[in-house]
């Protein structure tokens, strides 16, 4: 039985029913899964691993700001269209979502533009219609961006552009990131050397001033007197 959640052609249908988890009980049979304009926030592990003959699945609308790693890696070879637009999602990676070549909206979530997204967008099959919709609402820092004295919580030079745009143009985060890290990378080396270069400055002139007090209590201590035995045997050998 269906349940009261499945319609014609087993599709299911939990949209704008206020849910705030992924129900359970779904038909194995489902084809098309609607869940959008709830309250969802996160997609377990395990929520779709029964759904083998699932070909459309509807999130869009809802509060989900993260997947748990493999939620979606699970979805069947047949799943034709994956809606997750609409979302709080700021971050995802290649292996939240596994081998899926289904269509995929992502537009409207506020992400977060770094290597791990472009890497991410070079793997789907996103729907050409919605792509323009993918925003930086922040994007990693590249190197010399800024100044020490701006805003720590600064969103980024490439905020508010489409990501695909910004690829396009020859941005490419993962090089940034790179940048950034080597640049990091040095910096910690170039403090590292000069705490050595002052230790051993130290060292020497500690090592210097006992050398120089020690001279001096050597002058200072009487010079040694011949006694007259001394002088008399000396004096006999000649």
């Amino acid at each position: 039985m269906c349940t009261g959640l499945c319609e014609k052609r087993w599709a299911a249908v939990s949209g704008g029913r206020g849910l705030r988890e992924i129900p359970e009980g779904i038909p194995p049979e489902t084809v098309s899964l609607h869940l959008e304009r709830n309250y969802i926030r996160n997609i377990p592990e395990s929520a779709f691993n029964h759904l083998v003959h699932l070909r459309e699945l509807y999130l869009s609308h809802n509060l989900i700001d993260s997947l748990s790693s493999g939620a979606l890696r699970h979805l069947g070879p047949d799943l034709r269209l994956l809606d997750l637009s609409h979302n709080q999602l700021r971050q995802a990676s290649r292996e939240d979502f596994g081998s899926t070549r289904a269509k995929t909206r992502l537009y409207h979530n506020p992400w977060h533009c770094d290597c791990t997204l472009q890497e991410l967008m070079e793997t789907l099959n996103l729907e050409p219609e919605t792509v323009n919709g993918i925003i930086c609402e922040s994007s990693v820092r590249g190197v010399g961006e800024g100044s020490r004295w701006e805003d720590p919580g600064s969103l980024g030079e490439h905020a508010g552009q489409p990501l695909v745009k910004l690829l396009d143009s020859g941005v490419n985060f993962c090089s940034l990131q790179r940048k950034t890290t080597d640049v990091a990378m040095l910096v910690t080396m170039f403090v590292w050397f000069f705490m050595v270069i002052v230790y051993v400055v130290y060292y020497v002139r500690q090592n210097q001033a006992e050398a120089r007090r020690h001279l001096e209590y050597l002058k200072s201590l009487p010079s040694p007197r011949k006694t007259p035995t001394e002088t008399d045997t000396l004096s006999t050998g000649f």
